[in-house]
């Protein structure tokens, strides 16, 4: 059941105290996306019924780490994390981040960022963890610039510290990853997750890297009892060691599966296809003939970790997927998967290394999901959308732009991303791109454009002219994140956005009947849903499905009712 403390939004850590159930301490980061009081260390002394803010800093920093003695449960190591996230930036670090400390169970706290050997200036993301086999051993990754950033130790309770480490592979992503964990029992011993899994068996100096299943490591839990046995989080789910991580339980045993986006193919027995965060493109028939559907009928349709997924029309074989993330050939890549021969061919509109650039910087830009379709009306003509729309007609060995600049273009939201500490240009920032795409599968050449900057164009002669149609009641900013073209008139759209990381949770749903000409908010939702799909009944008039970030609604009257 809800226990509270709905406002703080994210919650980094909890802590329970070892011998007293019912106090509870509470990291909480707060709204990642814009400024909010109920941030920091929460203490709740009967079980999470009430709760009492007992560290807050500002309305800009929550505490993202928070580590207990167990020796001594009163002694309390809360870090301190200033940051802000948008669409097209993050800002890791500031003045207000660093750490604090508690000998009195929180009823008041000490900021220790200062002390002695500490890194001075601005810092960022801050993981600590006090020794259990040694509680005045305190461990730190901090978040800093340059050389300064790493692993410091401090071995007298935090009054003063040294930097073991400025291993970059510890820090890497900081605002990612960032966490230490100390063994139970060998005050030497200390793990640090990140991209990779990492140990120290020398008191923090040295690393060696422990394989794991999954790339991106979060978390670790260590027995206490026995720290050969430990359970490891991941990206592609948790894995159980019972060795010390020399070997660790599958991943392949876990329904932890992020689908970005879904289509099918039209042969029989159809298939299904998805694209996955971390975990390539995958093909599943929606029967077989060995009677359950086992992993043996299914098959990866590309690699990478995000994006559209499309599927050639007159050969399900050819699957064209967007893979921003850890594809071959880097930023921007498109591939195009041919499953006869089981290879894949880049056919990328403009292949473009673009790490450690600003999205001002790109020639083109691409969101981290940019929109790949075929038309409706033509196999051959696959389009994709960038900050302009492009067309091939040739199965992507060449590419025609068939729209100018459909975004804003604000080059102030086109900076590199990650703050003043650590650049973090990955490609998911990119911003001012058209995130939504679709052609009227009634009138060729109708093209409807939205952007995740908040525009909506449509061409009504195949990409030769375009106009602005943005609804008047869609506030600035906010994300286009899918536009559905109505199968019943080829004058009706729909059009779901979302303004949730400008700290704006609101539903925002629109119809137009007109070409976009006038647009009519529709629903009636709860006012902390997010609109992120709309899609629109074949057979059905009026008949439409909303997706949102808690589930799924209906509406039998054409949006004008939702449930």
């Amino acid at each position: 059941r809800h226990m509270g403390l709905a406002e703080t939004k994210h919650i980094a850590k909890i802590r329970v105290h070892p011998r007293n159930p019912d106090l509870v301490y509470v990291a909480a980061i707060g709204h990642a996306f814009g400024p909010n009081t109920e941030r920091g260390v929460y203490r709740s002394t009967d079980g999470g019924q009430t709760w009492e803010l007992i560290l807050h800093k500002s309305e800009n920093a929550g505490a993202v780490d928070l580590t207990m003695d167990p020796t001594n449960p009163r002694i309390l190591i809360a870090s301190m994390y200033q940051v802000r996230r948008s669409f097209w930036n993050l800002e890791s670090g500031g003045p207000e981040s660093g750490l604090w400390k508690s000998t009195d169970g929180g009823d008041t706290w000490q900021e220790i960022t200062q002390n002695k050997g500490l890194p001075t200036g601005p810092l960022g993301k801050i993981g600590v963890a006090i020794s259990p086999a040694s509680p005045n051993r305190v461990w730190a990754i901090i978040e800093a610039k340059d050389k300064k950033a790493g692993m410091y130790r401090s071995d007298d309770g935090g009054e003063s510290w040294q930097q073991t480490s400025d291993n970059r592979d510890l820090i890497h992503r900081p605002w990612y990853y960032c966490h230490v964990f100390a063994d139970p029992q060998d005050a030497n011993l200390v793990y640090v997750n990140n991209l990779k899994m990492w140990k120290s068996t020398d008191g923090g100096a040295t690393y060696t890297e422990i394989t794991t299943p999954h790339g991106d490591n979060h978390d670790l839990w260590i027995d206490p009892a026995n720290p050969q046995r430990m359970v490891q989080g991941n990206d592609g789910g948790a894995c159980v060691s019972f060795n010390g991580g020399a070997s660790w339980s599958s991943i392949y045993n876990q329904k932890t599966a992020q689908f970005y986006h879904v289509t099918t193919d039209n042969r029989y027995p159809y298939h299904v296809y998805g694209t996955q965060q971390d975990n390539s493109s995958l093909a599943v028939p929606s029967a077989s003939e060995k009677g359950g559907i086992t992993w043996g009928d299914c098959y990866a349709a590309g690699t990478g970790e995000s994006g559209y997924i499309a599927v050639h029309p007159e050969d399900p074989n050819i699957v064209y997927v967007g893979a921003i993330g850890s594809s071959p050939g880097g930023g921007n890549a498109l591939q195009r998967y041919d499953h006869r021969t089981k290879q894949i061919r880049l056919v990328t509109v403009w292949p473009e290394a673009y790490f450690g650039m600003g999205a001002k910087d790109h020639k083109y830009r691409f969101a981290w999901t940019y929109p790949i379709m075929f038309s409706p009306h033509d196999a051959n003509v696959l389009y994709v959308g960038g900050n302009h729309v492009f067309r091939t007609t040739d199965e992507g060995a060449s590419w025609e732009m068939v729209s100018p600049d459909l975004s804003r273009n604000d080059e102030s939201k086109l900076q590199p991303a990650g703050g003043e500490l650590t650049l973090d240009t990955s490609g998911a920032e990119t911003y001012a791109t058209v995130f939504a795409l679709a052609e009227s599968p009634l009138e060729q050449g109708v093209l409807w454009a939205g952007t995740d900057d908040g525009l909506v164009h449509i061409s009504r002669n195949n990409g030769g002219d375009w106009q602005e149609i943005t609804p008047a009641a869609l506030p600035e900013w906010a994300l286009v994140s899918m536009i559905e073209a109505s199968p019943h008139d080829a004058g009706t759209a729909y059009l779901a956005a979302t303004r949730y990381k400008l700290d704006d949770y609101q539903p925002y749903l629109f119809r137009t009947d007109d070409y976009g000409a006038s647009w009519t908010q529709l629903g009636n939702f709860p006012s902390d849903e997010i609109t992120r799909c709309v899609r629109v009944d074949p057979k059905q008039p009026g008949l439409i499905f909303v997706g949102t970030e808690t589930g799924v609604f209906f509406s039998p009257d054409n949006g004008e009712n939702c449930q």
